[in-house]
């Protein structure tokens, strides 16, 4: 029998030392069809399935064997030629140029929209083609798809009366009662009126800015942490002062140190799960932060959006300090889905009305269709298994992805305790012609979303490294590029 022709078989004429695939194509994907050429064909360059040297197919050859228009041929080489993948020789046609773009080519000389940041849509939108490696959400059948739907239908049925006025400034009555309710049961006595609603946790955030802090006063974060809080605090002209965190903890003499130097305003914390590391503070290491905070009489803001993702009786500073000096904040994004905008704010009665006089004066008041979706969902019997389920998929995930990034020659910079995330990365140290910003515009040409160490640290990282979603970690297409990319093979 004969055997079946291959796509390079079928340009006659070509010699090529690699074989040529059929590409595979979608019309009505989001992008168009120049776009996943580019990003097909830069991939297989970025990962030496095209030597340098290898002859293209003809533009007339490439149109012809993809069922595609000479037009869109020309279009994708010439981006590929602009982004130094390709070069064109006057009479013999198309040559891949290098394997080596991101140790050469400078980032300035880049297009812009393969250049990411730590604001960059498509870690946020979830509506890109790109693997979303590097993203804070996970598969919308993760959360628990039926739940949540039938939350949003059940949200939607609003009573008529309802849509007068802009709804209570401090959220939705019924959702803060039953947080109040859980919030008492599991962690500390807090009232309902000791609890405001938000678009969010970075809501939170800047409302707790905007009443606390003042430009020029210093404010306290994790390093590394939350890469978009460091954005927002200079943006309210205040001076972010990173605090080293690594698998053991905090730094406590650097912050000693710098609490006596600087007498910061307040500081944001992660006592469980901390983002990026995924690991949680020792109740003995929060209570020694609570000492730190009323000695140099600095707020606290606790950034628990973590929590229901991890083992009951991990420390809550909020627990312990009865929201004297310690500002709550919660959300659902990570047990529901990000696309509702629910988080709150749990602070003393004292504090309290200072911080919804700020939500009213920015925004009014938030949506009670969201949060009413939010109080069906979590009011609901089948939230709870349907959090133990989600707790279990995460762990699953985390040991394959810890496992596939071992493979790619990296090391986790901690070890997780629970959550969503693993940061890892590579011994050697960040060089300007190689470390993780350039990785993650290479990733992003090739169809793959990753997060550097630097959108995280306010300090030069010692190595080159990324926080990973273990949702989507342990894929082929990333391992691949990982190996591919790694300094030794330059």
């Amino acid at each position: 029998m004969d055997q079946p022709t291959s796509a390079i078989d079928q340009l006659d004429g070509i010699k090529a030392t690699a074989k040529w695939p059929l590409l595979s194509l979608e019309r009505s994907k989001k992008g168009g069809l120049v776009d996943q050429i580019v990003s097909a064909i830069a991939l297989m360059v970025n990962l030496r399935e095209l030597p340098s040297g290898t002859k293209m197919p003809s533009v007339r050859q490439f149109g012809k064997c993809n069922g595609i228009s000479t037009f869109t041929v020309v279009e994708s080489y010439d981006r590929l030629v602009t982004l130094g993948l390709l070069s064109s020789r006057r009479g013999s046609g198309y040559f891949v140029a290098r394997n080596d773009v991101a140790a050469t080519l400078p980032p300035v000389a880049r297009p812009a929209p393969t250049v990411i940041d730590a604001l960059t849509p498509e870690l946020y939108t979830g509506v890109s083609d790109a693997l979303p490696v590097g993203a804070g959400w996970l598969p919308p059948e993760w959360y628990g798809e039926a739940t949540v739907l039938d939350a949003v239908r059940q949200a939607m049925r609003i009573p008529s009366n309802r849509l007068r006025g802009y709804g209570h400034p401090l959220g939705f009555p019924s959702l803060r009662q039953h947080l109040a309710g859980t919030l008492s049961d599991e962690l500390y006595a807090v009232d309902a009126d000791q609890i405001l609603l938000t678009h969010g946790a970075t809501h939170a955030f800047d409302l707790i800015l905007r009443t606390l802090s003042k430009p020029g006063d210093t404010v306290f974060v994790e390093d590394p942490g939350y890469s978009n809080l460091l954005s927002l605090i200079r943006h309210h002209g205040c001076i972010p002062v990173g605090i080293p965190r690594t698998e053991a903890g905090l730094d406590f003499a650097f912050l000693v140190e710098q609490a006596a130097t600087t007498r910061p305003k307040l500081m944001f914390v992660n006592t469980v799960l901390q983002n990026p590391l995924g690991t949680s503070l020792s109740h003995a290491q929060a209570h020694r932060l609570l000492g730190v905070a009323e000695q140099f009489d600095f707020w606290l803001v606790e950034d628990d959006i973590y929590r229901e993702l991890t083992m009951r009786g991990e420390a809550s500073l909020a627990a312990m300090d009865g929201l004297r000096r310690v500002i709550r904040i919660g959300s659902f994004s990570k047990t529901l889905s990000p696309v509702l905008r629910v988080g709150s704010i749990s602070a003393s009665n004292l504090l309290l009305p200072q911080l919804v006089r700020m939500k009213m004066l920015a925004g009014l008041t938030t949506s009670e269709i969201n949060e009413r979706a939010v109080y069906h969902a979590v009011s609901a019997r089948p939230y709870r298994r349907m959090i133990d389920k989600l707790k279990a998929q995460l762990e699953v995930g985390r040991e394959r992805s810890i496992d596939s990034l071992r493979e790619a020659g990296m090391t986790p910079l901690a070890r997780p305790r629970g959550g969503m995330f693993v940061s890892a990365g590579w011994p050697e140290a960040p060089t300007p012609q190689w470390n993780g910003k350039i990785i993650a515009d290479l990733a992003l040409r090739a169809g793959i979303l990753l997060s550097p160490s630097e959108f995280f640290m306010l300090r030069q990282s010692e190595t080159v490294w990324f926080r990973f979603n273990v949702a989507y970690a342990d894929t082929p297409l990333l391992l691949r590029f990982l190996q591919s990319v790694r300094i030794p093979s330059f």
